[in-house]
């Protein structure tokens, strides 16, 4: 049976904070009275498949399997992964399926990959597939093909409502990612995603996450 996944890093640090200040009886500094810790997390290539495409690949009624929790509430890496066939036939094996399914296929990759795949993607925020390319997905049970769906996602940041107000923002705005360390930057046009289920969480994407050499301990901060 699948477990809870343990407290994020981030939200140790927070909690361990909060009580330092609170026994020398000091105010905590600004960053720190956000509602929650920022997390910044790098998304590598994967797929998100519909019940449909699981069961072509894998075989009938097969469901996904929990290989490890992610930081969102409710979703995972799943243990199934695929083999992507992109023009003149060049591939990506092992490419990870995230859980649980949704009503729609798509596949996510960085400029990198698409690259080496032989794709020109476009940039869309996650679930605007109208017009993207599509490919072929193998599994061990079958093919199953998408007309469209492959795209580079938008760099978004995860809000609850309180982290919005905290921070200013709504729905649909844009923000900057301060990232700090030897090879500081900052990324712009940060899509802003708010619902009262997330967790404050920005996702970049391999291409970006190398670019600043992202570590667990890189400074980060967002900029409305």
């Amino acid at each position: 049976m699948a477990t809870a996944a343990p407290p994020h890093r981030a939200v140790v640090e927070h909690l361990v904070r909060q009580a330092v200040y609170s026994r020398l009886g000091k105010p905590l500094p600004r960053i720190a009275t956000a509602p929650n810790p920022l997390v910044v997390n790098v998304s590598a290539r994967h797929c998100h498949l519909t019940q449909e495409a699981v069961e072509v690949l894998f075989g009938k009624g097969h469901q996904l399997r929990v290989h490890r929790w992610l930081y969102q509430e409710g979703q995972f890496a799943a243990q199934e992964t695929v083999t992507l066939i992109g023009p003149r036939s060049r591939v990506i094996s092992n490419l990870r399926i995230l859980g649980p399914c949704r009503n729609l296929n798509q596949v996510e990759l960085a400029y990198t990959d698409a690259i080496a795949l032989g794709f020109d993607i476009p940039l869309r925020l996650s679930g605007d597939i109208k017009g993207t390319p599509g490919c072929m997905l193998m599994g061990p049970a079958g093919f199953f093909e998408l007309k469209e769906g492959v795209i580079r996602a938008l760099r978004h940041v995860h809000m609850s409502p309180a982290d919005a107000e905290f921070y200013g923002v709504k729905n649909g705005d844009v923000m900057r990612l301060k990232v700090g360390g030897d090879c500081a930057l900052v990324l712009e046009k940060v899509l802003c995603r708010v619902d009262k289920s997330f967790r404050l969480e920005v996702h970049i994407d391999t291409d970006e996450g190398n670019a600043c050499n992202l570590q667990p301990d890189t400074p980060v901060e967002l900029i409305k």
